[in-house]
Parts: C-alpha cells; sequence; structure tokens
C-alpha cells in the first residue's frame, strides 16, 4: 500500500546508501562464494547477488542477438545496472491483459506519454534476456510458484499474468476470504498463487475504516501461507508500506509496543516502523525454514520505492517524471534504504539457519533498479477524473505495463539458473 512518506527521492548527488548495500551484498556474496567451494553436493544453501515484454504481434518474435540465456548462474549480477532504450516495448496492453486492476491501468486513465513503454534494464557485465513466455511456461511445467506480500506483491503477479497472456490464459479460483488467489496453466501443469499478507505474521483485522492502529503479531506467521508453503516449488516474498503504518505489536500474545500510535509515550512503549519490519521478516523466514517436507526456493524480493515529490502521500505529493533517472540522481528515502538493508541481514540470517529440509533463499533485488524509474507510477492516471481517493496520487503500484515488466525479466533468469542448477 502507501508509504506516508513524502521526502524527495530524487536527489543530484549519489546514491547516499550504495556503499551500505553494496558492503552487505559483497560480504554476503563472499559467502557465497566459499560455501559453493565446500558445500559440495549439499542442498542446503544461500545464494545472493550484489545489491543494488514480450512483443504485442501474432506471432512470438525470433529472439535477438543479444537475448540468449546466460551460461553461468554466476557469470553476472542481474541488479547492478541501467534502464536502456528498447523500442520494441510493449508487450501487451489494457486491452490485451484482463488481469490489470483499475488503479494500475494507465492507459484507460489517459495517460498521454508512452515512453515509460520504451525502456528495459540492462546489467553492467551482461544482457539480461526479456521475458519468455513461451520459454517461461516450458521451464516451469509440472512445478508452482507462489507470491506472498502486499498489493505490490499482486502488482508483481499480474504482470507476470499479462505477460504470459500472449501464449496462455490460467483458470483463476479465489478463496472466500479474499487471502488468496489461484491461477492454474492447466496444459502446463503450472499453478501461480497469491498470498494476500502484507505484515507476512499474524494481524487482527486490518479495516483501514475504523481509524484504529492495526494488531500484528509479530512472533507468529501468517498461517494462510505459512501452513502451505511446503506445496510450492518456489516463492516469492516481499513486502514493505504497510509497515509505515500506525500498528499496536504483540509478543507472546501480549501487547508490547506500537508504531505511530496515538497514546502517549509514558502508557506505551513507542518504536520505529523497522523494529517490526525486522522482527516480521525473521518470523516469516523461520517459518519458511521450520516448513515440514518444504524444499523449495524462496526468492527475498526487496523493498519497491515509492517517488512522492512535493509532498506526502496525502498532502500534495506527486510522480510526474516521464523518463528514467541515471544512477546516481536517486535517492532512497532515508526509511525505505534502511528496510532494503534489514532485509538483506535476515536474508543472510535465514540462509544461514539450520535447515533439514533442503530449502534455499536467494536475494531478488528489485530495490535499486526500481528506484530509478519514477516515471513508471500512475499517478493520478489509476482511477477516473474526479474520483475522490484516500491517496490522490498513487506514487506506490506501478503502472501495467510498465517498468514492473522488468522484474519478471529477473524472475525469469533466476528462475532458470536455479532450475538449470538442480
Amino acid at each position: 500500500m502507501m508509504s506516508p512518506s513524502g521526502k524527495s527521492q530524487l536527489r543530484k548527488r549519489a546514491l547516499k546508501v550504495a556503499p551500505i548495500a553494496a558492503l552487505l551484498t559483497l560480504l554476503l556474496t563472499i559467502h557465497l562464494y566459499l560455501s559453493s567451494t565446500t558445500k559440495g553436493s549439499s542442498s542446503t544453501s544461500t545464494t545472493t547477488t550484489a545489491a543494488s515484454h514480450h512483443k504485442l504481434s501474432q506471432a512470438l518474435p525470433a529472439r535477438a542477438a543479444g537475448d540468449t540465456l546466460l551460461k553461468s548462474a554466476a557469470e553476472c549480477d542481474l541488479f547492478t545496472g541501467k534502464w536502456v532504450r528498447n523500442p520494441e516495448g510493449p508487450y501487451y496492453t489494457n486491452e490485451t491483459c484482463n488481469a490489470i486492476q483499475e488503479h494500475q491501468n494507465c492507459m484507460k486513465f489517459g495517460r498521454p506519454d508512452t515512453e515509460y513503454l520504451k525502456w528495459k534494464w540492462k546489467p553492467d557485465g551482461c544482457d539480461l534476456p526479456l521475458f519468455r513466455p513461451d520459454l517461461f511456461l516450458e521451464m516451469m511445467r509440472g512445478k508452482s510458484l507462489a507470491f506472498v506480500g502486499d498489493s505490490v506483491a499482486r502488482n508483481h503477479m499480474q504482470s507476470l499474468l499479462c505477460l504470459l497472456s500472449k501464449v496462455a490464459r490460467p483458470v483463476e479460483t479465489a478463496e472466500p476470504t479474499g487471502k488468496q488467489l489461484w491461477f492454474r496453466y492447466k496444459d502446463y501443469d503450472f499453478s501461480i498463487c497469491l498470498f494476500w499478507a502484507p505484515y507476512l505474521v499474524k494481524t487482527g483485522s486490518l479495516d483501514t475504516t475504523t481509524g484504529r492502529p492495526f494488531d500484528i503479531y509479530l512472533d507468529e506467521p501468517d498461517d494462510t501461507w505459512s501452513s502451505q508453503v511446503a506445496q510450492f516449488n518456489f516463492v516469492v516474498i516481499s513486502a514493505g508500506h504497510w509497515f509505515f503504518r500506525p500498528s499496536y505489536f504483540h509478543v507472546n500474545r501480549t501487547l508490547s509496543g506500537c508504531v505511530y500510535c496515538p497514546e502517549p509515550y509514558e502508557d506505551i512503549e513507542h518504536l520505529l516502523p523497522s523494529f517490526i519490519y525486522r522482527r516480521a521478516f525473521h518470523t516469516a523466514f523461520s517459518a519458511i525454514n521450520a516448513a515440514a517436507g518444504y524444499s523449495g526456493v524462496t526468492f527475498v524480493r526487496t523493498l519497491s520505492p515509492s517517488h512522492f515529490e512535493g509532498g506526502t502521500f496525502d498532502h500534495h505529493g506527486n510522480c510526474l517524471r516521464m523518463s528514467p533517472v541515471k544512477r546516481g540522481e536517486a535517492e532512497l528515502e532515508e526509511r525505505e534504504a534502511e528496510f532494503h538493508a534489514i532485509q538483506l541481514e535476515e536474508l543472510g540470517i535465514a540462509g544461514r539457519a539450520g535447515r533439514v529440509n533442503g530449502g534455499r533463499f536467494v536475494l531478488f533485488d528489485a530495490t535499486m533498479s526500481l528506484l530509478l524509474r519514477p516515471d513508471g507510477h500512475p499517478s493520478k492516471y489509476g482511477s477516473p477524473p474526479g474520483v475522490k481517493l484516500v491517496m490522490r496520487y498513487d506514487c506506490v503500484h506501478w503502472c501495467l505495463p510498465g517498468p514492473i515488466d522488468a522484474w519478471n525479466d529477473f524472475l525469469q533468469e533466476l528462475l532458470r539458473r536455479e532450475i538449470q542448477d538442480k
């Protein structure tokens, strides 16, 4: 959901958090290298990498010369790079894909520019193959994929559904509470499931109309997804902007403190969002490690940055840029930078924890690439003119089609590496 932060994320100086993120990732990468040289055939390992569309036509396009699959899982850092021109995009439209929600349907609601659709991600050391729906479905034949997280996780999944729609359309089913959405590609024996879990852990009611802070149980995973995780081959887990909302947190079913709550400090302990963010990820990762029978791969997708400029989400903040920015011209908002660092740290802890079931954790660092795309949000083009919204300008979610489609270029290559290595 939305971030109340209104601090401008675009600067004319270098990214402040880059040295920290790079150091953390370097340490994780060194650990991976040393582990890989000694683990032999061990199936319990942690893979990390450095921090940091398919053309709409009557037939699938031939692969370009640079659009070949990478040969080695270790030869390229996918997440350090830049955006380059791609005149072939987009690979679907709001008329060819029915999985686009209204608040991401920028084409439908009249966004006048199209240049934001004409870019692709180029890692520094290699070419990242563009998404191939035929290749993806064959690669995932007989397998299952889960997305666990909030509305940005759903945004990511819907991008995947749209990219796949040129080749196949799934049968959709919804669990009655709305916390599970299933998409089954029967011809490929392939399933995708979205688990709605914006805090990853157990919560009370998330009714936003009451004005009351949410109840979050930091030491208990959300059993909607954690009780089913063992059945999946691959899981993409993520969370972010809900943690900036007022909340009460509980440990051992006892109220232990709050974030942004209305009570005075002398009545309850007030802590920063980073406290509950760290504890929630730690609990979620521990639940995955403890899931009986889970031998899959967990991709930890890092925080999706927002791009409010000129104010907060509820007070004149907007995102009006129409093209990407270059490295060194963008800066993570301080709290988002802290969240990103926490995800890297907890990923390392989870990977080192004893696992008897052979599961793996892999870094999917989406943060730095999307930091450079302030042009990709719906802004006011996520609803008809005149509609009253809590978040008047949406600078959190991503237009479909749009920059978020590159996340599935990443996902395709990460999956290919895992499947090839088995």
